[in-house]
């Protein structure tokens, strides 16, 4: 596989989506604890929000044509939100409340600012439209329409809605279960004193938080020594309770770069070497029907393709109906001289010259660095065989977006 061409980004998308199916299971849980969760099912209304037609003010409930001669309307009724009103006597008006329910007979709300009460009689200061300040029954949802469809990631905003059709338990997908190795003799971990050679373990958490960004379960957590059995054995041992297995390191093509060989002995070797940059070396395929997704072991690389190829993966897994991440056209103010045959993805910042929103990138941009990514927000798509000059548009995604 050395020889062939690196693949592209959307023919790799393509081809590792493909090869994996959406999970079917769904469990019930309560609607307060289903922010950031993937609904299971579609979601109907089953009755007019709001239910009946409501004041959208605090004011008065009058019928127009009271209003004809201008002189003052009694005021007949009080309508605090939550009560069943009672029908509007002809020729008087009814004290109402935001969200009130709007008595039959009114056709229109004016807003308490518009109005002056004088012994009890009410006069109108500003002009009366047909309708107006009522929201109207089923103005928000009407019954049987689609409220959110499968698929759908809970935001409080969904939750809200959710909540606001009556729904107080929720069929959802169960959490991703994700097995993490990072592979390298050279690994320690953080509060251990380095020895000759060795450097902290940073991919371990840096995936840990990405995948609980991402609203994952992680099950497995460990660092291997480039031995091919141990290698071996964990991702067999890993396979059976997980969803998706993750890798960062022995990818490549050296000596004590395991995994690729393992993924090829054990499974199914489907893909390696992407058309990016930073980031060539990415493996995908399955042990015992579990796919593997093998990163680099450069932490920039690794923050690189988990955005651009793990989180399209887990999104695909998870079930989500999300549209397409497409980014934002924004101006460099830096150039790039030299074309490569990969597509590359640079570090940057958004900035203002001349308040125009601008890119800046960060001088160092090599692959085994994280302080360019802490200083950047997102990053800025320069497409293969080209060059910029300052002022040219390119596609920029934020990591906000990218971690959606």
């Amino acid at each position: 596989m050395a020889d062939k061409p690196l693949t592209r980004l959307e023919d790799a998308l393509e081809q590792i989506l493909g090869q994996v199916p959406v999970p079917d299971a769904s469990e019930t849980i309560d609607l307060a604890d289903s922010l950031g969760r993937v609904l299971a099912e579609d979601y109907r209304v089953p009755a007019d929000v709001p239910p009946a037609d409501n004041s959208a003010v605090d004011g008065y409930a009058l019928r127009l044509a009271d209003l004809a001669d201008g002189t003052p309307i009694a005021i007949s009724n009080r309508i605090p939100a939550g009560a069943a009103p009672s029908a509007l006597t002809p020729g008087t008006a009814a004290r109402i409340f935001t969200g009130s329910e709007i008595p039959e007979g009114a056709d229109s709300v004016v807003m308490q600012e518009n109005t002056q009460l004088e012994n009890g009689s009410l006069s109108v200061t500003s002009a009366v439209t047909l309708g107006q300040n009522i929201r109207r029954r089923g103005q928000d949802l009407a019954q049987g329409a689609l409220a959110l469809p499968a698929g759908t990631r809970i935001r409080p905003q969904e939750m809200g809605l959710l909540a606001s059709i009556g729904h107080a338990h929720l069929s959802v997908r169960p959490r991703l279960k994700v097995a993490f190795f990072s592979t390298g003799d050279e690994l320690v971990s953080p509060g251990q004193a380095l020895g000759p050679g060795q450097i902290y373990n940073s991919n371990r958490f840096m995936l840990a938080g990405l995948l609980a960004e991402a609203g994952c379960e992680l099950v497995t957590s460990d660092t291997l020594k480039d031995v091919r059995e141990s290698t071996r054995d964990a991702l067999q041992r890993a396979a059976s309770g997980a969803d998706l297995m993750i890798t960062t390191g022995g990818v490549s093509v050296g000596e004590e770069d395991h995994v690729r060989a393992v993924m090829e002995e054990m499974g199914s070797l489907s893909l390696w070497r992407l058309a990016i940059k930073p980031g060539k070396p990415l493996a995908f395929g399955k042990i015992s029907g579990t796919p593997v997704l093998g990163l680099p072991g450069n932490p920039g690389s690794v923050l690189a393709t988990f955005l651009m190829v793990g989180m399209p993966l887990i999104r695909h897994l998870q079930g989500r109906n999300d549209p397409n991440i497409t980014g934002d056209r924004v101006a460099v103010n830096f150039p790039v001289e030299k074309t490569s045959i990969r597509r590359e993805f640079l570090r940057v910042r958004r900035a203002k010259v001349e308040e125009r929103p601008v890119l800046e990138a960060h001088p160092n941009q090599g692959s085994g660095l994280l302080s360019s990514a802490c200083w950047a927000d997102g990053l800025a798509v320069v497409p293969e065989n080209t060059t910029l000059e300052p002022g040219d548009l390119v596609t920029y995604l934020s990591f906000e977006e990218l971690l959606r």
